[in-house]
């Protein structure tokens, strides 16, 4: 899909003058500390992706940690049924850690489930189905540079190599596609930052 540049969502975000924008030396450094800290992210990077699945450029995101981040994510913003579990994006080299699987097991497209190990359950909550598994998407460095820092950074802040994303978008409506897409969700919805490229705004 499109893709839209840094500048360009600078550019939208001065355009609509938003209160509490400020370009980040690191938006994915800054997203992550966001995440630990209880926030829940709409996360706009780069290209649109093509299909039923955002991958982490046009995703909402919250920290797996949370017992209630289903119910929350779910009151507050998707507005669906409550047994949908909502996906694991974990870093690609740290899959075999956490689900039962090979090492080297690549889930990009998030088209696959897998138990997670016992022991690593209870840890992530917000993004584990009830019989114990998730539909999981592998982040790998070279194709999602971004996020996948993200992640990383989401790990050494909390020792857990996975964020819960979703798609970028309330129910009924598509998944946004360009900056002006994002900020109106984001004003009609209870996210709490968005990552516009490397523009962050707060409400």
């Amino acid at each position: 899909g499109p893709a839209f540049s840094d500048e360009e969502c600078l550019q939208v975000a001065k355009r609509f003058r938003l209160p509490n924008a400020e370009v980040v030396a690191d938006p994915s450094a800054r997203a992550a500390k966001d995440l630990a800290d209880g926030r829940i992210l709409g996360w706009f990077q780069g290209r649109m992706e093509f299909g039923q699945r955002a991958l982490g450029n046009r995703s909402i995101l919250l920290d797996p940690r949370r017992k209630d981040g289903k119910d929350v994510v779910n009151a507050a913003i998707k507005f669906r049924e409550a047994f949908r579990p909502f996906a694991p994006a974990i870093l690609l080299e740290k899959t075999h850690e956490w689900f039962e699987c090979a090492p080297g097991t690549k889930v990009p497209f998030m088209e696959r489930v897998f138990p997670f190990r016992p022991e690593k359950r209870e840890l992530v909550p917000a993004v584990v189905h009830t019989d114990g598994s998730g539909r999981l998407q592998t982040v790998d460095r070279n194709s999602s540079p971004r996020y996948h820092a993200l992640i990383e950074s989401f790990e050494k802040l909390t020792g857990v190599p996975i964020v819960l994303n979703t798609s970028f978008n309330l129910i009924g409506e598509p998944i946004v596609c360009a900056p002006d897409d994002a900020i109106r969700t984001f004003y009609t919805c209870a996210l709490d930052v968005l990552n516009l490229g490397n523009v962050r705004i707060a409400k």
